[in-house]
This record gives structure tokens, sequence and C-alpha cells, in this order.
């Protein structure tokens, strides 16, 4: 066991989490970085062939800590874990150095074939509680996955993904890219893409009723009529007048009487 990897894990986790007070706090009650030692036993073993014990042990971790890391993904350094319950990491998925997750995130796979079908995640991606990175996508280097949004195309590196599908909402920049967002989101106020689209759709409309008064002011009070005038429809109480009408419309040959 490699103690400064471990020591380096330790300090990774209580830069980005101000709860965790002393290294001995962390090594004794963070379940993440529980995991992700019972992970690298058993990543040994799966690539000298025991695939056996490497299930058993991450399996046995997933029981202890209620975070599932298959054996067989590729972690790099100073992967923090926050809270961690629920989370899976699958099969082929590949984790970048300096990454967080929080609890009930899932890098899964939506294809049954047994070639890459997890998600990569480049050095520094943050991804929410709840959130679902799901199939052979890339994740770029300083993306923000927020809380419950649920990932299934490639998110270029430096933007924030939020909502089902996830939508791009800001793309930061390079000084931002160092700060630390908990929970995948910045302290700023995120611009809602629904929002956004339905006034996009409001001021259209308004340009369209402005335009409207505009041809109706040139036409200069003139009436434009698009259906033809309908007959009167006669029935019930009308229908003398409309027999009325017929009679006068129709010479008069004789009397009511007769000829004399």
């Amino acid at each position: 066991m490699n103690f400064k990897r471990i020591r380096e894990d330790i300090d990774s986790i209580r830069a980005r989490d101000p709860a965790a007070r002393s290294r001995i706090e962390v090594l004794l009650c963070y379940p993440g970085l529980h995991a992700l030692l019972f992970y690298r036993v058993a990543h040994a073993a799966w690539g000298r062939g025991w695939f056996l014990l490497g299930r058993c042990l991450s399996h046995l971790a997933k029981v202890l800590t209620g975070i599932e890391i298959h054996p067989g993904a590729m972690v790099g350094r100073r992967l923090f874990i926050d809270h961690g319950t629920g989370t899976v990491i699958g099969e082929t998925a590949v984790v970048g150095d300096d990454v967080t997750l929080y609890q009930g995130v899932t890098l899964g796979g939506t294809s049954l074939h047994k070639g890459r079908r997890h998600p990569t995640l480049e050095d520094g991606v943050i991804v929410g509680a709840g959130a679902q990175v799901l199939g052979p996508l890339t994740v770029g280097a300083g993306a923000r996955i927020g809380a419950n949004a649920v990932v299934l195309a490639d998110v270029p590196r430096g933007v924030t993904m939020v909502g089902i599908p996830a939508r791009m909402v800001m793309r930061r920049t390079h000084q931002q890219d160092r700060e630390f967002c908990a929970y995948g989101l910045p302290t700023e106020d995120l611009p809602d893409p629904v929002a956004r689209t339905v006034e996009t759709l409001r001021r259209q409309i308004c340009a369209l009723v402005e335009r409207v008064e505009q041809l109706e002011g040139q036409l200069g009070g003139r009436q434009v009529s698009a259906q033809p005038r309908l007959p009167r429809i006669v029935a019930g109480a009308d229908e003398g007048d409309e027999n009325e009408d017929v009679d006068d419309e129709t010479p008069r040959t004789a009397s009511r009487g007769g000829p004399n």
C-alpha cells in the first residue's frame, strides 16, 4: 500500500470539504476514502486476472460504504467521493485526476456489448448529487454537472450542465476553472434555459404584434374581408317572412277568389 498516495488523497479531501478537521478524522470517518482504498486493492487483483477476488472486494466495499466502484474501472488520483451513498462507477468508466463525485451519482452504461460503454470524466470534473452520466461519452476537463442532471451526450470542457436531459447553461472562464464549486453549481445565479426560451418567444410575439399594427395602420381604415357573405338562414317563426319575400317576387296572375 502506497502511504504517500493515501496522504495525498486525505489532503485533497480536506481541501475540498470544510467539515474535515483533521487527517485522522478523514481516515476514520469518510466512506469515500474507504471505498477508494478497497478499489485500489480490487483493481490490482483485477489487473492480475483475479477477477473473482476483485469483484468480491468491490462487493465488500459496497456493503461497508454504500459506494460501488467496479474493479475494472480506471480511476485517477485524488478522487473525492463526498458522502457517497448510492454512487456507482461502472466497469469501463474512466475517471481523471481531481474529480469530485457526490452521493447518488451514476457513471453507467447504456448498452450490453463488452466494449466501452461507460463515460469518461476528464480532470477536474465535478458531478453533483443524483446526477446520471450515461453511455460512452466524454465529459471535458473542468466541466460541472448539476445535481440530478442526466447527461446523454459529450460535454465540452469548462461548461456547466443542468436539467433532464442536461443542457449547457454557462461556460466557465479560465479563472473560474480554478474555483471549486460544491455540487457542481457556481455561487452566482444560473440562467434558466427554459425561461430563456420562453422569453425569446415572448419577444418574437411582441415584434409580430407590432408589425401587424403597423400594417393595419397603412391600410387607412379599409375593411378587408376574407370570407364571402353567407345567405340568411330562415327557420321557425321566420318562415312567413320568407314566403312573403317569394310571393313578392312572383307575379300575381289571379285573384284569390278565382274568376268572376
